[in-house]
């Protein structure tokens, strides 16, 4: 049973043209899965764009009207624990937010810590994730969400970050998501993004299989071409974002490792 009847998946991006990859999928939960009602790129968001500042501006705004969603989100919320000084994850985020300016002034410091090896959570093993937070795929990604989403987010109070808190009444609750972890889970994982007849077939096999397997409504006209036309995977990632955020059931922590280092939901 889903934590709240209405889910939002984000496929998230750093990239300098964010509100262009950034999409947004918003629906409810029905006997037959998620049904979607909304999907939408950051860009065309109200006030969004597809500059990095003004998507990411867009994007926090509009979370913060979905105030009866579990939101899932596809970037790393933490790190390994042994690059962690502070005694909780609020204030990890807040130094965070304050010491790292840019993406790469994070990233070098992860190495510097490391001596250059790329050390995963725990929670990113037990998923399956591809890469760790600062991997060179990746930490672009994490410096821009937790800087630039989940700081303003807990910052102003407006949403609640599971299961590092308490959920209350009213908020979103935003949770750590990996489309590929979900995919995995359902042994349904393969190569989907990308141009050509062959990668297109396989968003739409995915698409066929989750709804099958009664994790996702019928999709179909519009909706369905959007999602598998969309080459890069994005519209499909924000789709089985919100089926990852609508299978959360518990949002305790299971450990205290959870509580400083968060957890991937699939």
């Amino acid at each position: 049973m889903s934590l709240r009847e209405r889910v939002a998946g984000v496929d998230f991006s750093g990239a300098r043209d964010a509100g262009k990859n950034i999409w947004i999928a918003e629906g409810i939960v029905t006997t037959t899965g998620v049904k979607i009602e909304r999907l939408q790129r950051a860009a065309d968001l109200t006030d969004g764009g597809t500059a990095f500042a003004p998507a990411l501006n867009a994007l926090v705004g509009h979370i913060g009207t979905l105030n009866d969603h579990v939101v899932g989100f596809d970037f790393p919320f933490s790190l390994p624990a042994q690059l962690i000084p502070d005694t909780n994850w609020s204030a990890f985020v807040h130094r965070f937010a304050t010491e790292f300016k840019t993406a790469d002034q994070f990233r070098n410091h992860c190495r510097d810590l490391t001596g250059g090896r790329e050390h995963k959570r725990a929670t990113d093993t037990e998923a399956r994730v591809p890469w760790c937070a600062y991997n060179l795929r990746l930490y672009r990604q994490t410096w821009a969400g937790i800087r630039h989403v989940l700081y303003p987010l807990i910052e102003h109070d407006t949403a609640r970050i599971i299961p590092t808190q308490k959920p209350v009444s009213g908020k979103p609750l935003i949770a750590e998501i990996c489309p590929a972890s979900t995919l995995k889970a359902e042994e349904l994982y393969v190569p989907y993004k990308g141009r050509g007849d062959d990668l297109r077939s396989a968003r739409a096999d995915i698409l066929k299989s989750v709804t099958r397997r009664g994790l996702l409504s019928p999709v179909r006209g519009r909706l369905r071409d959007t999602i598998i036309d969309n080459s890069g995977g994005d519209a499909l990632d924000a789709v089985l974002s919100a089926i990852a955020a609508a299978r959360i059931a518990d949002t305790e922590p299971r450990s205290g490792l959870d509580q400083i280092e968060c957890r991937v939901f699939f």
